[in-house]
């Protein structure tokens, strides 16, 4: 898929926060549940972050060029950090809201509305975050995943709501809005952080996963079997991209057409395995004890 189709959606993305900005914020005022105005506030922290999703996906499908030869993808992983940030300020937002219920309780009302639109705006979420999901992992797209995770949340945190709100109406202790309330809170504190790892992970050049390292592996020992040795093998993920290097040892007999012919075999395998994958090789002749001094990851 051309990385710049995936930016429609984020604008659906974008619409479903909005959508979903207006139901939550109307039930909240309707009912004056804390936790539906807890379930209200993370709706506009997906809102934020849908929009710099947006502008994130623009940028990483950029083409490369002289000032960023290696591309733009890297970008996806502020957005996913970014993202995170904001639901750790959502989650604190929450809290003192909480705080000053539990001081103050107050009586709901009209809770069987309120939690009628909650409940429409949480299939509005899980629809577009399986979609988000969906189109994510198929394109490599950490911005997608992350949006996707956190609506998904949401849609767990309005299920929670919408349970501990209907508890209050059957047992009437009102202590329990805002309990539910910190529960949402500390729900998304634990979203927030695993979205920022990964965002940090990202962005300190972290090598491809290992199942994706033992098919590059597996690749190439099929040439070993032919008297063709390797070393130095070294893996790289920025955003939906992946760079692989290494370096090819073959016998001294061989002519620069043989060994151009091998490498050129070797790289067009190992990105028809892996989409979106630029490989570097580096030809040497096996016998030369050069060959064997730079087998380290850093020459």
């Amino acid at each position: 898929m051309n990385r710049n189709s995936l930016t429609r959606y984020a604008w659906l993305s974008i619409v479903a926060g909005i959508v979903t900005i207006v139901l939550k914020t109307f039930a909240y005022r309707v009912t004056g549940s804390v936790g539906l105005l807890s379930d209200a506030l993370e709706s506009l922290v997906n809102l934020v972050a849908a929009i710099f999703a947006l502008a994130m996906l623009t940028i990483a499908a950029r083409p490369p060029d002289k000032g960023h030869p290696y591309g733009h993808s890297k970008a996806e992983y502020f957005a996913s950090g970014i993202e995170g940030a904001l639901i750790l300020a959502a989650a604190v937002s929450i809290a003192i809201a909480a705080g000053q219920r539990l001081m103050h309780p107050q009586a709901l009302h009209q809770t069987a509305l309120g939690l009628l639109i909650c409940a429409v705006a949480s299939l509005v979420n899980l629809g577009v975050a399986l979609t988000l999901l969906q189109t994510g992992k198929r394109c490599n797209s950490i911005t997608l995943e992350a949006d996707a995770h956190h609506l998904l949340t949401d849609v767990w945190t309005s299920a929670g709501v919408i349970l501990g709100v209907g508890a209050v109406v059957l047992t009437g202790w009102r202590m329990l809005d805002p309990l539910i309330a910190l529960a949402v809170a500390a729900n998304i504190v634990w979203t927030g952080y695993r979205l920022m790892e990964r965002s940090v992970v990202g962005l300190m050049d972290s090598a491809l996963p290992a199942s994706e390292v033992a098919l590059i592996e597996n690749t190439l020992q099929k040439y070993v079997e032919q008297g063709v040795e390797f070393h130095a093998l070294r893996t790289l993920r920025a955003g939906a991209r992946r760079f692989i290097s290494f370096h090819v040892l073959v016998p001294d007999s061989w002519t620069i057409q043989q060994g151009h012919q091998l490498v050129e075999e070797i790289e067009a395998e190992i990105r028809a395995l892996l989409t979106d994958t630029a490989v570097f090789t580096h030809l040497e002749p096996i016998a030369d004890p050069v060959s064997l001094s730079d087998q380290e990851l850093d020459r």
